[in-house]
């Protein structure tokens, strides 16, 4: 047996609801991620940025130790284990070995379990351990964290379909039908001054004398007959109430920069399980009146396009939202497995890619007191790899709540890796436009717990300590304790499935919501501010958060003021629900530009103003 020493972070607690599944065979072999120490750390001012560093001098300079590389493989191929790929630039050594071998070198026992998914439904099977892992004497200090002995899923995706109760309050082609529109159901006592509201319908177009059991029939009213085109003049304008919205739809309300369509950049999208098809994508795009943008799937230890899964709404809401908002950027979409080696290795993978992605969205996470301090650490310096080398990282913020749990509203918690201050946390509204207009007639928090449909996540983190960039925003004190740490979101979008998404999913069109969508919207938002600015924004907090003080907007920036989510509430300037606010692309434009920059693209009409396609029939 090796001389081992304690590995500092790596204790697992037990976890709930573990049932055994056999014997594990301890013969098998398995590959293992062990992270290094860098041989020096970042500089705050270089993650802050502007400045940024090639792959080459983030290699050179803050990458792992030649010396160290020797000696963790020496040691290694002592313990009968091998060394089969090892990156300097992100200090990472994969190790292959018998699970027994591994297992002995690293001073842990693991066993077959299955235990509940992340997400709150189904289980899986995995191996699994608790308490500390330990290393070889001569490694302490050199090796920071080693992944992938317990290969539990740690993340879950954060979008949310729209539900039958939901459909219900929404009008859609779904919603008007003869069974739901009689003259029973519609009647003078039925749609009166309480029910029929400023916020849903205008006064103008409901009235006593329009809607009558003569004139609201199962014969006048339906999918046919309530669509834009057979709308009279003088009807609500589009999307005056609380409906599903295509991708471009939700960009117009946003105001995003004219004249940019993602040209000449590169967003990454990480993805956990489920997959995307062709058709899908060729279906959406034409329906809008876009050519379907360069899409690229990468996998990552063995992980692969795996679409027939329940992640596919995932993976195609990613996808599907970037290209619509920045139709012609290309997008990689790195495919691995849902454990912290993985999502870690894949995140590294797209973040030292040559050359590197302008943005990095990522729709999956959990609560961060669920991960273990290596694995949280070790995912947080990538993230700091980024900001250096001028890649920003959009993260969702959770479904949830203040309480980021899928099964109780009770306690505070926030998501990770969207609590990682090198990341830009989206959190999530309900966003209501006239789109004649082009104008946000309402947007408040996203807050559906009443009726389990989810709510942006928000709150405080309880393990990174607040940034320098957050110091001065008023970020209050974790909801009923008292220390204070990262506020978290950063930035917010339409998220709500009531107002969600449209999109193609398995063939069939169907809208779909969750801070899921916003990761996205924000990284297409970014890859257009990139075209414009010709700048790389890295870090984008220090920019947007420069002169905010407590109660006051952000520019560039829809200040939400309305709605909670559970423990934190909106109030004007930043808050723990919808941060900094929704975007204004064109005022964020102008506030990132130095001088004021005019964008050298041609203009993607289809972009801003799609034709008439099959999604229309859900405006009304």
């Amino acid at each position: 047996m090796p001389d081992l020493v304690a590995l500092p972070g790596s204790e697992r607690t037990q976890l709930s609801g573990v049932q055994s599944a056999g014997q594990l065979n301890e013969s098998e072999t398995i590959t293992v991620t062990l992270v290094l120490r860098r041989r020096a750390q970042v500089p705050a001012a270089l993650v802050i940025g502007p400045e940024t560093v090639t792959h080459e001098e983030l290699d050179a300079q803050y990458g792992a130790e030649t010396d160290d590389i020797a000696l963790v493989t020496s040691t290694m191929t002592e313990l009968g284990l091998t060394v089969t790929d090892t990156h300097q630039g992100s200090r990472r050594m994969m190790v292959s070995g018998t699970i027994a071998a591994l297992s002995a070198a690293f001073g842990t026992t693991l066993t077959l379990v299955t235990s509940p998914q992340p997400g709150g439904t189904g289980e899986a099977t995995h191996r699994y351990r608790s308490g500390s892992l330990s290393v070889p004497a001569q490694l302490a200090g050199i090796v920071t964290a080693v992944l992938g002995l317990d290969d539990r899923p740690v993340a879950r995706p954060q979008f949310r379909r729209l539900t039958a109760a939901a459909a219900s309050r929404t009008v859609t082609p779904e919603t008007v039908t003869p069974e739901t529109v009689t003259p029973e159901t519609v009647t003078p006592e039925t749609v009166t001054p309480e029910t029929v509201t400023p916020e849903t319908v205008t006064p103008e177009t409901v009235t006593p004398e329009t809607v009558t059991p003569e004139t609201v029939t199962p014969e006048t009213v339906t999918p046919e007959t309530v669509t834009p085109e057979a709308a009279p003049p003088e009807a609500a304008p589009a999307a005056s109430t609380a409906v599903p919205l295509t991708a471009p739809q939700v960009a117009s309300l946003y105001n995003f920069p004219a004249g940019t369509d993602g040209t000449g950049q590169t967003i990454a999208i990480i993805e956990l399980g489920g997959g995307y098809t062709q058709s899908d994508l060729d279906m959406y795009f034409s329906g809008l009146g876009l050519a379907t943008p360069s899409v690229t799937a990468v996998g990552v230890d063995g992980g692969s396009n795996s679409p027939g899964q329940p992640s596919d709404g995932e993976v195609e809401l990613d996808i599907q939202v970037a290209g619509a908002v920045a139709p012609k950027a290309a997008q990689l979409v790195y495919f691995a497995a849902n454990t912290d080696q993985g999502f870690i290795n894949a995140i590294a993978q797209a973040v030292h890619t040559t050359p590197p992605p302008i943005v990095v969205s990522i729709s999956w996470g959990q609560s961060e007191d669920q991960w273990s301090e290596q694995s949280r650490n070790s995912m947080d310096s990538v993230f700091a790899d980024a900001a250096a080398l001028g890649v920003t990282v959009t993260v969702a913020a959770g479904d949830n709540g203040s309480s980021d749990d899928p099964n109780s509203t009770s306690g505070v918690h926030v998501d990770f890796p969207a609590s990682s201050p090198h990341v830009l946390a989206c959190g999530g509204t309900q966003l209501i436009g006239n789109l004649s207009t082009n104008t946000i007639t309402s947007e408040v928090v996203w807050n559906e717990l009443a009726n389990n449909e989810g709510a942006g996540g928000g709150g405080v983190s309880d393990v990174f300590p607040l940034p320098s960039w957050q110091a001065n925003v008023g970020v209050p004190t974790i909801a009923g304790g008292t220390s204070t740490g990262r506020g978290v979101p950063d930035v917010a979008g339409n998220a709500d499935p009531v107002t969600g998404y449209l999109v193609v999913v398995d063939g069939k069109q169907q809208p779909i919501g969750g801070t899921s969508a916003v990761a996205p919207l924000w990284a297409g938002l970014i890859a257009r501010l990139a075209q414009a600015t010709g700048k790389k924004f890295g870090l984008l907090q220090p920019l947007i958060y420069g002169g905010v003080t407590p109660g006051a907007a952000a520019q560039g920036f829809n200040d939400i003021t309305q709605g909670n989510n559970g423990a934190y509430s909106a109030g004007p300037g930043w808050d723990a629900t919808t941060g900094l606010g929704s975007p204004n692309g064109q005022a964020l434009l102008t506030h990132l530009s130095d001088p004021p920059a005019t964008a050298t693209a041609t203009s993607t009409s289809t972009a801003e103003k799609p034709k008439h396609h099959w999604w229309q029939r859900h405006n009304h």
